[in-house]
């Protein structure tokens, strides 16, 4: 795009109100990724774009949740160096192998999740005893999930949430800190490759950065003062709108 238009401050405030979004709960690709193709981004520097503006607003939320003391960065470096590594060899895969098959399942996952999650109002409202600590749990979920955000990606900040409420017990709070910390990591190893690739319009990135940090800064300071009674409701908005998108990408015409 050359020149000032409209679509500038359009796009500044879809990232505004994306980085508030996924500082909760996730989901703001939701958002910014049409939004940057229909401001006319081919599709991989639109991805690359988004993967670039997101981390910003992703980097501010985890340093509100660890300065407030929701995530002790220290015991989940094991966790981060798998997910980073995972995260590149999901990125490096998918050149490989086509992912199509996959796309079908994910919808019908996510819409698993969201009704369990609906049925039990009390999931994540407490910290309860982990079933795995630390360090395992991040090894374990962060070569898993790691490696399917670098090979495909959606949903992947619901599946971590899910996980540190189910596996490792922690609160929805706790759990959203412990995600924005894991996104960052395996979205940083995307974007090097996006990078790499000159996939990036920095221009837009910047102009879409500048929204996240101020939707993050407040979606995050929102979280950690209120918990479970804002977490959950954005959360379920945001998973049920997940699965209704890709499952009409899936299995539409």
């Amino acid at each position: 795009m050359d020149g000032f238009s409209w679509i500038h401050p359009a796009l500044f405030a879809v990232g505004a109100v994306a980085g508030f979004v996924d500082a909760i709960a996730g989901g703001g690709g939701l958002l910014t990724v049409p939004a940057l193709l229909a401001a006319g981004l081919p599709p991989q520097v639109a991805l690359g774009t988004n993967k670039f503006q997101s981390s910003c607003g992703t980097a501010l939320a985890t340093w509100n949740y660890a300065r407030s003391g929701l995530i002790d960065l220290g015991r989940w470096i094991p966790g981060i160096v798998a997910t980073f590594g995972a995260a590149v060899g999901g990125a490096w895969v998918v050149t490989l192998i086509d992912p199509s098959q996959l796309r079908r399942a994910i919808p019908i996952a996510l819409g698993v999740i969201a009704v369990y999650t609906a049925l039990k109002p009390d999931l994540g409202s407490t910290q309860r005893p982990a079933r795995l600590s630390a360090t395992p749990f991040g090894i374990l979920m962060g070569l898993l999930l790691g490696f399917y955000d670098g090979f495909l990606g959606p949903g992947t900040g619901s599946f971590w949430m899910v996980a540190c409420v189910l596996l490792h017990g922690l609160d929805l709070r706790g759990a959203t800190g412990v995600t924005k910390a894991m996104n960052l990591t395996s979205n940083l190893a995307s974007l090097g490759f996006f990078l790499a690739a000159g996939k990036v319009d920095f221009l837009i990135g910047a102009l879409m950065a500048a929204g996240q940090l101020i939707g993050a800064y407040f979606g995050s300071h929102l979280a950690i003062r209120n918990g479970a009674r804002v977490i959950r409701p954005v959360f379920l908005t945001v998973v049920f709108a997940l699965a209704i998108k890709l499952a009409w990408d899936a299995f539409s015409p």
